[in-house]
């Protein structure tokens, strides 16, 4: 099946239908035992005018392509995916260290966000608008609205999702009629250029859908302020995000940025299901998710009883490799392990009290938890994408919400009370695109709406809105002779 995208463990990059190699390569090692996994190719900045200039013509003819055909291709992508769930998943745990339920239910949904997706596009609708209704104007006139592609989309998708948040971009895109490049990351292209075949065995047409790879501190910058790009859709870190907004002008964007979401936790709350919530939130792939739960906030009076159930929650997580299951598995990579172990060592530093962890083996950190977190240490307000987990105990609810507001980020937080009026009164009062009610943070179900406000983030995913983001309105006004008499 994936004979064309690799020669000899060099894994090249889908350009107008065909898999081409350049001349430099980077080597892919695993973060679980540093295993050479193989090599993706050092794009050129002249590869990339090349790829972009293919990209523009190609989107030409796929925009004349009827919907329903469109959406017909995707459908078969999603069963070539279903029918590779093995082999991908596979993938991903060597690649990312996910484990390995995680990795299938990435590629199982993925499979069934495609297949939402081709049906949502057949539902693209526009309208016919009168003038009449507007003060100043006669029933002469009439606007027929409706949806166009944008152009050109630029994919930048991150390493914790290399299959799933690519897919999430290119779906809606190709259903709208743009034409897609795919920046995949460095670490998860491998897994990312998997899934670009699929696309390309299912029948898309040459050029619609192209890969670049590369290191993005060469070829980053270039990428995003070309000007054969229509639309930038990006998931990564804030700094980077807020890189590209200003690098990139008037082209427009929908970012998926950092976050810091908060388990606000009060009284009443029914703690044996809030802590299997919290820890199944802050720890699963070893809390290397933009929407893992990345503090909890707790009212005083029911603190010390929450802090033993996750406690105990927390050492019971198991710790491994991710053939072996195992919910805490190695960071993606040192770097990443030594920024958690920095937060860890200012918590320390500062009084905060270590319950359970603070061990690591090389990018393997075991799952870590403190108590008597307080505002002044780094835990309580940086992202660590990482297995820790700080407790700030507050007095009020007041208190909880002004700390959860106090972050630079807001992309989700939950509230864990039975009190319908607490919970309404506090999801109004946070400064977050989503607030859960009774539940830990998470993306999805992938139709409702996922956004970001504050440094998490611009524009709204989400199926129908992904769509919606990456067509645009065009209106045709029709000026007619009004009838003077009926014979």
């Amino acid at each position: 099946m994936f004979e064309r995208l690799c020669k000899n463990n060099n894994y090249g990059n889908l350009v107008n239908g065909d898999w081409v190699f350049s001349e430099k390569n980077i080597d892919i090692f695993s973060p679980t035992d540093g295993k050479l996994l193989g090599k993706i190719q050092s794009m050129t900045k002249k590869e990339i005018d090349n790829v972009l200039n293919l990209a523009k013509y190609a989107q030409k003819i796929w925009a004349e392509i009827p919907l329903n055909e469109r959406a017909n291709i995707l459908h078969k992508t999603a069963i070539l995916i279903e029918d590779n769930i093995d082999v991908l998943s596979n993938i991903l745990q060597n690649e990312i260290a996910k484990n390995k339920s995680s990795a299938e239910s990435e590629v199982k949904r993925t499979a069934e966000f495609i297949k939402f997706t081709a049906d949502a596009g057949k539902h693209l609708e526009g309208e016919t608008i009168d003038a009449d209704n507007f003060p100043g104007f006669n029933k002469n006139k009439i606007s027929f609205v409706s949806r166009v592609p944008i152009g050109t989309v630029l994919a930048i998708s991150p390493f914790n999702y290399p299959i799933n948040l690519s897919a999430s971009k290119i779906a809606p895109a190709l259903v709208g009629g743009n034409s897609v490049v795919l920046k995949p990351p460095t670490q998860g292209a491998i897994s990312a250029l998997h899934l670009v075949e699929l696309f390309e065995k299912a029948g898309l047409p040459k050029g619609v859908l192209n890969t670049v790879t590369g290191k993005s501190s060469e070829i980053g910058d270039y990428l995003v302020t070309h000007k054969h790009i229509n639309l930038i859709n990006f998931t990564g870190s804030t700094n980077v995000g807020n890189h590209i907004a200003i690098i990139a002008g008037m082209v427009p964007m929908i970012m998926e940025l950092g976050g810091k979401d908060a388990a606000i936790v009060l009284n009443d709350a029914d703690l044996d299901s809030t802590s299997k919530e919290i820890v199944s939130g802050a720890y699963s792939y070893s809390g290397q998710r933009c929407t893992a739960i990345k503090r909890v906030i707790v009212l005083n009076k029911v603190a010390d009883e929450l802090s033993e159930k996750i406690k105990q929650r927390v050492e019971n997580l198991t710790v491994g490799t991710p053939q072996e299951d195992a919910i805490i598995t190695p960071l993606i990579n040192n770097s990443a392990a030594d920024y958690v172990q920095e937060l860890i060592d200012d918590a320390i530093e500062k009084g905060a009290k270590l319950l359970v962890g603070n061990k690591r083996f090389d990018n393997l950190f075991y799952p870590t938890l403190f108590d008597n977190v307080t505002e002044n240490m780094r835990l309580a307000w940086e992202e660590p994408f990482g297995p820790v987990l700080p407790i700030i105990r507050v007095n009020t609810i007041d208190d909880a919400i002004r700390i959860a507001n106090k972050s630079q980020y807001g992309l989700q937080s939950s509230v864990f009370t039975k009190n319908i009026d607490d919970a309404f009164y506090i999801a109004n009062k946070l400064e977050v695109g989503t607030v859960q009610i009774n539940n830990k943070t998470e993306r999805g179900p992938d139709h409702f709406p996922f956004l970001g406000v504050k440094s998490s983030g611009m524009g709204t995913q989400g199926i129908r809105y992904s769509i919606e983001a990456m067509t645009r309105p065009k209106s045709i006004i029709v000026n007619y002779s009004p009838l003077t008499s009926l014979k």
